[in-house]
């Protein structure tokens, strides 16, 4: 039996809907099922969201609306994906890397204010694993330099912090959901805009710089090229997978936290042996199960598991290569701390299989190939 690190679900209700989208003549971008979509959203989080064709569409959609000039700064994690920094680097700007927290692997709140400088135009909260940065202290520092905070919420959806849904707390936020998230479209994303400044030009800025939208809903007589942007907004083929799991979605995210919730238990009597640690939830957030992790005391330990479990066909991940560190993250970004926790969780984490429709067997037999490495591989 093999056990792969992801499995996208689909309930067949996202195949009928494509099939119906098909039928109905209209396949490219803001069709019927983008409008459901938008309008799901709306309702579940009030919020005014935008489709996109992935997250990091939405991250670069923010980087163009806050104007960003030559050398412009950006507060961000080096622990992250590549599209947190590229979309700044696209438009001249230049990351600036602070290390992350020990528990939640988040950007350390306690570290930014002293990354601020006279060149600095916004904040990025990174929610690792679905777990919230500590958004109260980030959007003092924010308003008392009269920065944006933006959220980079890839792994967030449904994550909350103090009851406050993920994406939803800064100036502009963004979902992921490609074939790895909770909730998935192949590829896909969107860009929530919480600052209603953004609101008409993010428009603008998804329909290649044109004012098409409002020509759409007949405020004005003909489109035309109005400001800089691109082709951002999905297929409505996409969009229609997407609504097919959004109907599914708090089903599909309870699961995965009954699932994070068994690793975690099984996990405890290794963390008691101080053989890994666990992730830390702070009790004001409410995770979604987007990854569970453990954490080794060293790099050899860890490479071992990962090999380990691959020979008895379990596959697992590392995660982040800091950015800092690669070739580009030298050439376009700067440190303006310390990375020594960021380098300690590269070399340290592993990434177990999760996903929406495990089995009962198949955590058994994780469990028992786990146990059977610490009591005899170290």
């Amino acid at each position: 039996m093999k056990i792969y690190f992801n499995k996208p679900h689909n309930s067949q209700k996202e195949i009928q809907n494509i099939v119906n989208c098909i039928k109905s003549g209209k396949i490219s971008g803001d069709g019927y099922y983008t409008d459901l979509c938008n309008k799901w959203f709306l309702k579940e989080f009030g919020r005014k969201i935008l489709l996109t064709h992935s997250c990091t569409c939405a991250l670069e959609m923010m980087a163009i609306l806050l104007d960003l000039k030559k050398d412009d700064e950006i507060i961000m994690p080096s622990y992250s994906f590549v599209s947190t920094a590229n979309a700044f680097v696209l438009t001249g700007a230049k990351p600036v890397f602070v290390d992350i927290k020990q528990n939640t692997l988040n950007i350390d709140e306690n570290l930014v204010e002293k990354a601020v400088t006279k060149k600095t135009k916004a904040i990025v909260a990174v929610h690792y694993a679905g777990v919230s940065c500590e958004m109260d202290k980030l959007q003092k520092i924010a308003k008392k330099h009269n920065l944006y905070l933006l959220e980079d919420s890839a792994l967030g959806f449904y994550g909350a912090y103090k009851n406050k849904p993920l994406g939803t707390i800064g100036d502009l936020g963004a979902y992921s959901f490609h074939e790895t998230k909770n909730i998935i479209s192949g590829e896909g994303g969107c860009l929530i805009i919480n600052n209603k400044k953004f609101k008409d030009r993010a428009e603008i800025i998804r329909e290649k710089g044109t004012n098409r939208s409002k020509f759409l809903r007949g405020e004005v007589d003909k489109y035309s090229w109005v400001d800089i942007g691109s082709s951002y907004l999905p297929s409505d083929l996409i969009s229609a997978f997407l609504y097919a799991q959004l109907q599914n979605s708090k089903k599909i995210t309870q699961n995965r936290i009954k699932i994070w919730n068994k690793y975690h238990n099984f996990f405890e009597k290794y963390e008691s042996a101080g053989l890994i640690n666990r992730p830390f939830v702070p009790e004001y957030c409410k995770h979604n199960g987007s990854i569970y992790y453990i954490l080794f005391q060293n790099l050899k330990n860890r490479t071992k598991f990962i090999e380990y479990l691959k020979k008895n066909n379990i596959f697992s991940s590392f995660h982040y290569i800091p950015l800092h560190s690669s070739v580009a993250g030298k050439k376009y970004c700067k440190i303006s701390s310390t990375m020594d926790v960021t380098n300690k969780i590269s070399d340290t984490l592993v990434r177990m299989p999760l996903f929406y429709n495990m089995t009962e067997k198949q955590l058994e037999k994780i469990f028992k190939v786990t146990e059977i490495f610490f009591d005899k591989v170290i």
